[in-house]
């Protein structure tokens, strides 16, 4: 991650839940500070993971984001809430945790928007929050949740991307201080998601493997010791966690003859070139 050193106070409970157009409250390992006018003149990001909590970027499509870091691309990962109800941890706590797991993956930045844990929800407010997000990051490709999940926060977060996403290239949008700008592509991670259709597409991310489980293994207050979180569940408590998160790794990457993948939906056919360009295992 580049830009100022990851440091400084934890944001307090005060930024938890913003009036409808203030303030971006950026995570202290912020690359750079929301908002102020000529963060526009960064370059745009290729990637943005926008996950209803901290953990949920790392755990559903962290082999995907680091792969993206590796092939130069600007990776940037959006929490839209705290986790401030969770079982498990502090917000104060897994915002460290959040710190550590971005050094390790590498990416660019990430930021919180403050949105309620718990309560998140598809709202006009809440799609201007996430719209101004999207102007002043302008992500080429947003990744989120799957539609389903038993979390009603990760079902939320789904709609609110695919809302908001529209919304941020409306030029009357009430939000002034950044142009309009619209994700090109929104992408689904569906790992662990039984319910979702077959993937679009799927990354191989056997050389982050081993990033990928050690940034999952930085939110230490949410996955030590726990035999089931978020959509990993089932495994029992003699199965550890990690195993049955290598278990679907290796499942989906036995669909592209890979040993580790994370699968994707976009929802939209993919363009290529011509067939030539079409490498899709049959045998």
């Amino acid at each position: 991650m580049t830009g100022s050193p990851l440091s400084g106070p934890v944001p307090g409970s005060e930024n938890v839940v913003p009036p409808a157009g203030c303030p971006l409250t950026p995570m202290p390992m912020t690359a750079l500070p929301l908002p102020v006018p000529r963060d526009l003149d960064r370059p745009p990001l290729d990637v943005l993971a926008v996950f209803a909590h901290p953990d949920d970027a790392e755990l559903i499509c962290g082999g995907a984001l680091a792969a993206g870091v590796d092939a130069g691309q600007q990776v940037g990962i959006l929490d839209l809430t705290r986790g401030e109800t969770g079982s498990r941890g502090t917000p104060e706590i897994r915002a460290r945790e959040a710190m550590d797991a971005a050094e390790i993956l590498g990416v660019e930045g990430r930021w919180t928007s403050g949105l309620p844990d718990g309560a998140l929800e598809d709202s006009p407010e809440a799609r201007i929050h996430l719209a101004r997000h999207l102007r002043i990051l302008r992500p080429g490709l947003v990744v989120t949740h799957w539609r389903t999940s038993r979390h009603p926060d990760h079902r939320a977060a789904s709609t609110l991307v695919d809302s908001a996403s529209f919304m941020a290239g409306l030029k009357n949008l009430p939000v002034e201080d950044a142009p309009p700008y619209r994700p090109r592509t929104v992408a689904r991670a569906t790992l662990f998601r039984d319910d979702a259709p077959a993937p679009d597409v799927i990354v191989d991310v056997g050389s982050v493997l081993d990033r990928r489980t050690a940034a999952v293994a930085a939110f230490r207050s949410q996955f030590e010791g726990a035999p089931a979180a978020g959509e990993v569940r089932g495994g029992g408590p003699e199965r550890p966690l990690e195993e049955q998160v290598r278990h679907h790794l290796a499942r989906e990457g036995s669909r592209i003859g890979v040993a580790w993948g994370e699968p994707y939906v976009t929802e939209h056919p993919l363009a290529i070139p011509h067939l030539g360009a079409l490498d899709v295992p049959t045998y």
